[in-house]
């Protein structure tokens, strides 16, 4: 594995969107929209609409705050998978994590991309945001390996995700179908149906990863068709002080199933025949952690802080973080990192777990963000036509304004 706001909407939350503001206004940008709880009255709103100073993209530092946790679920996962043939409670915590965190990422992602259409802004962002970020890290990500991994043969494909990948190539699938399930009578059922049978499917094959595509679909969908409301009622005190057992019986769950279980099964990128069971498994296991996960999720939403936090500006970042680190992850299996003593034991285990929080907060933070902008979110007006609607009405409206009194007419390069 879920988001994970960029131009491209997946951080603000958009993991991974990167301008998490709940899409419940009009204006004209649906991921900078307010979110119903911070919304204001109409008498505030007219006020608002009069105060210049007030911004329009303010945010919901909830959603800021789950994707950065989120993220950081994700790291911990990462430094934790080599652990787990030495270790029950890290392999239990592996589940437990695993279980929730991608899925909970999706749904944050496809929250925010309800309000995504096929307006030519959006379908440029989700090119510059997504598409672009894809062929850069894919590409990246594949050299690395070649050198890293001294294996010079590894192929550069753009149709077989390599490592974390994955998530970009689904959000871009997921966001470009969004008009369709907006449509659609049944979406969150429809969505089941398709992910059960992909899990018995085996000769989907690896383009794209799609069978991660299709089996986390459900949880975008299941983004897109929530509202403030629904996101209101797992903040509540009830809801955070039911999630403390919740997560307890998980754990104990997943300590007994920890030697049991093929872990395979949480990262969704296989059919059952392909992890050797039978036919019929893939549609029971689909359900059940279906089930599973949105039941964590909710539990996790449910703790996230409600307030600005330290970490809440670094929610903007959280896609930087999520491709950065796997460079660092796979560096570590490549060079043996994790063959030193002190990783060894229970006080290692937390060591290393402290260390994967250190630098995911550091990789989401502003200064990164910043450098990596060129890769992440490029500005790439010459690959994109002018938009002659914009440029007409720009012309009328400098033909009717005084030469002295004109304001750039050109419309604006930003998107």
């Amino acid at each position: 594995m879920t988001d994970v706001s960029s131009r491209a909407g997946i951080r603000g939350a958009e993991l991974p969107e990167a301008r998490p503001v709940p899409p419940d206004s009009r204006g004209a940008d649906g991921d900078t929209r307010r979110s119903a709880a911070s919304a204001p009255g109409a008498s505030d709103a007219k006020n608002a609409a009069k105060d210049g100073s007030k911004s329009a993209k303010q945010r919901d530092p909830f959603f800021d705050n789950a994707k950065y946790l989120a993220i950081v679920l994700v790291a911990m996962g990462h430094a934790w998978e080599p652990l787990r043939d030495g270790s029950r409670a890290a392999s239990a915590l592996y589940i437990a994590v695993y279980t929730f965190h991608m899925p909970a990422f999706i749904i944050i992602s496809g929250y925010f991309s309800r309000s995504f259409d096929m307006r030519r802004d959006r379908l440029m962002r989700l090119v510059t945001g997504v598409a672009v970020p894809y062929v850069i890290f894919e590409v990246a990500y594949s050299l690395f390996k070649r050198w890293a991994d001294d294996d010079p043969t590894h192929p550069i494909s753009l149709l077989d995700p390599w490592y974390l990948t994955w998530f970009l190539g689904a959000l871009f699938v997921w966001r470009i179908t969004t008009p369709l399930w907006k449509i659609v009578r049944w979406p969150v059922p429809l969505a089941l149906a398709i992910a059960v049978l992909a899990s018995v499917s085996p000769d989907i094959g690896d383009d794209l990863d799609l069978q991660r595509v299709l089996q986390f679909l459900p949880f975008f969908v299941i983004g897109l068709c929530l509202k403030p409301e629904h996101f209101q009622l797992v903040r509540r005190r009830e809801a955070r002080l039911i999630a403390a057992p919740v997560f307890a019986a998980a754990l104990v769950f997943a300590y007994w199933a920890a030697p049991r279980m093929n872990a395979a099964w949480f990262y969704r990128r296989d059919s059952a025949q392909e992890l050797g069971a039978p036919a019929w498994t893939g549609g029971v296991m689909t359900l059940a952690m279906f089930g599973c996960s949105m039941v964590l999720a909710a539990c996790f939403f449910a703790w996230v802080p409600r307030r600005h936090m330290w970490f809440t500006v670094l929610g903007a970042g959280t896609l930087y973080g999520y491709l950065l680190h796997g460079f660092l992850a796979k560096g570590s299996r490549f060079w043996d990192w994790y063959d030193a003593d002190w990783t060894q034991g229970p006080l290692g285990a937390i060591a290393l777990t402290v260390i994967a929080a250190g630098i995911i907060t550091v990789l989401c933070t502003p200064p990164v963000q910043r450098m990596f902008r060129f890769a992440m979110e490029p500005r790439m007006e010459w690959a994109f036509k002018r938009d002659a609607a914009a440029l007409a009405k720009a012309d009328a409206r400098a033909k009717r304004e005084p030469a002295a009194d004109r304001t750039d007419a050109a419309p604006s390069r930003r998107h």
